[in-house]
């Protein structure tokens, strides 16, 4: 649904060359006036385009250690695809998942992973982001594969076992 197409060995992620051009892609989209580097905001856009989250204040203040490092005003090509291919080769695949259900998680549901819960509507919204020209019955089979009880819930337990089967 919402990969990187990257390679999981183990527990160990391997970044690809797939995987370093869609930074470069999402570096180029997030650059806002093609300054040829990312600002704070910038990099927390492009943040959520990788990885599916909004960063925190200390991630982002981290990360943007590394421009004034250099004394730049903000962070570099070279130095966003290393950031990033660091942060996906050490990322954990349970934090992943959990990130991906957050983001269909649209009313926020998601505080605990033990009861948080998608509706079929969660989907809709996800799938409309994402795959606009996606069939519905498509959608809708997705959903009910995933449903495994068939109460018209997800469980983020559900949602996992699903994700750990790609």
């Amino acid at each position: 649904m919402y990969q990187a197409h990257s390679c999981i060995v183990g527990e160990e992620r391997i970044v690809t060359d797939s995987d370093k051009s869609h930074f470069v892609t999402v570096f180029h989209e997030c650059d806002l006036g093609q300054k040829g580097y990312l600002s704070r905001e910038d990099l927390k856009v492009a943040v959520v385009a990788i990885f599916g989250y909004k960063p925190s204040k200390m991630e982002t203040d981290v990360v943007m250690a590394a421009a004034q490092e250099n004394d730049l005003p903000g962070l570099s090509l070279e130095q966003f695809t290393v950031l990033m291919s660091r942060k996906m080769a050490a990322q954990d695949r349970y934090d992943e998942i959990r990130h991906i259900f957050s983001a269909f998680d649209a009313r926020c549901r998601f505080y605990h992973p033990v009861v948080g819960f998608l509706t079929l509507e969660d989907f809709k919204r996800a799938f409309a982001d994402v795959t606009p020209h996606l069939p519905e019955q498509t959608m809708l089979e997705a959903f009910r594969e995933v449903d495994r009880d068939l109460d018209g819930h997800v469980s983020f337990k559900d949602f996992e076992i699903v994700m750990h089967h790609e």
